[in-house]
């Protein structure tokens, strides 16, 4: 009975047996290499609520700068002082419409008055012993002329002389030794004659070129006399052109050296707009660029006139002026809101602006994974970029999502793990 009951039983597989423990080494396996990507990925955890989110759209790419401009005056005049001295009177005040030439301050210099009146004492007499040496030089041409119309009348008696005693000459009425002596005599006067001619030519030569210079010499005087007015007349300072005074910088009793700048003429109702853009367009702003303002629903179109090359605090100044007429009710340091196109509109990827460029520089972004769940860091170019979008050259494609906030805290993240979904 035994033996018909019992039978032999054959061990299980061998895959059977073993497959429990593969299965679990698998697992222990896929955790270990899971924990090993989470410890080498940087993780960020952060409530969905904390983070803008762009969408890269396909659509024109407005291609320009906003800046804030101001109001300046389109030309400016100052008003210096020619002469120090001290502030007499003040003959308009500030704001005012003057005209080109107008007295604005009279100031007072006891010392240059006093120079002034002994230096013109000075050209005075200097003129006058000019003028009493051109009078000798005149008697010694008179007494010169004198002389030669004495020589020629004596000339003339002699000539008649010789011809009537000539006469009793050959009538043997004188004696021939008296007509010899007249002979000589008027040879003489001839000989003297020519010598007062040869000396009239060279004292007539030495004349004129003292007369020259005695002409140079009363013009410096002239000259002279007339700068020292002009120095007592620039005491009354005028107006350069013919504008708004503005910055009068003037009191009375107050001393102000010479070429201090006591005010402005600034030109009236002609404006122009200055502006600080960002160093990052210093290559791509050139003169006669358009820009546009808008006021009060109107547009108005400013071009580029002029550019500083200096950099300061990261920005370049611009000066810009209008196309046609400035808007009405413009003020000197009114503060506007202006487009500088620096390009035509261009169909492109976008990517809406935000702080995140100014973090990366535009070299990488965190893009949304498409559950929504987390935002994964990915390398991008960007180009150009305006207020509103920026250019993606490559790196993106359209309907993807963009962390477009600040990356301040995430330079060192390669994943943002999102609490809640987008």
């Amino acid at each position: 009975m035994l033996g018909g009951m019992d039978r032999a039983i054959s061990p299980p597989p061998a895959w059977r047996r073993y497959a429990p423990w593969v299965m679990a080494g698998a697992l222990l396996l896929g955790l270990a290499l899971w924990l090993l990507g989470s410890l080498d990925q940087r993780t960020y955890r952060t409530p969905v609520d904390r983070l803008t989110v762009g969408t890269v759209t396909r659509a024109p790419f407005e291609d320009f700068v906003a800046v804030r401009a101001t109001a300046a005056p389109l030309t400016t005049h100052y008003v210096t002082a020619e002469e120090g001295g001290t502030v007499k009177q003040i003959l308009a005040e500030d704001g005012a419409s003057v005209k080109a030439g107008q007295p604005l301050i009279v100031l007072d210099n006891a010392a240059l008055q006093l120079e002034v009146g002994t230096r013109e004492a000075q050209t005075a007499s200097q003129i006058n012993a000019l003028q009493d040496t051109r009078l000798q030089l005149e008697q010694m041409r008179f007494k010169h002329q004198q002389d030669l119309l004495d020589i020629d009348h004596k000339l003339s008696e002699l000539k008649s002389d010789l011809a009537r005693d000539k006469i009793l000459l050959d009538g043997k009425a004188i004696a021939p030794a008296t007509y010899h002596q007249e002979q000589e005599d008027y040879a003489y006067q001839e000989n003297l004659r020519q010598a007062t001619v040869d000396s009239w030519k060279v004292q007539q030569q030495v004349r004129n070129e003292q007369l020259e210079q005695l002409a140079r010499t009363l013009r410096r005087l002239k000259d002279n006399s007339a700068s020292a007015e002009a120095s007592l007349d620039a005491l009354t300072i005028r107006a350069p052109a013919g504008g708004q005074l503005t910055a009068l910088d003037a009191q009375i009793g107050q001393s102000k050296a010479q070429g201090a700048v006591l005010g402005e003429i600034d030109s009236p109702e002609r404006f122009k707009l200055t502006a600080q853009v960002d160093e990052f367009y210093v290559g791509r702003v050139v003169t006669r660029q358009m820009a546009l303002l808008t006021i009060d629903d109107r547009n108005y179109q400013v071009t580029v006139s002029k550019l500083y090359p200096q950099i300061t605090n990261g920005t370049f100044k611009v000066d810009l002026q209008f196309a046609g007429t400035a808007p009405p009710g413009l003020r000197t340091g009114q503060a506007l809101d202006i487009k500088l196109e620096l390009g035509r509109a261009s169909k492109a990827l976008l990517l809406p602006n935000g702080p995140f460029y100014q973090d990366t520089g535009g070299r990488w972004v965190f893009v949304v994974t498409p559950d929504g769940k987390s935002a994964l860091r990915r390398s991008v170019r960007l180009g150009r970029r305006n207020p509103q979008y920026v250019e993606v050259v490559d790196g993106l494609a359209a309907g993807e999502r963009v962390v477009i906030s600040g990356y301040q805290a995430l330079q060192n993240i390669d994943r943002i793990e999102l609490a809640g979904t987008i």
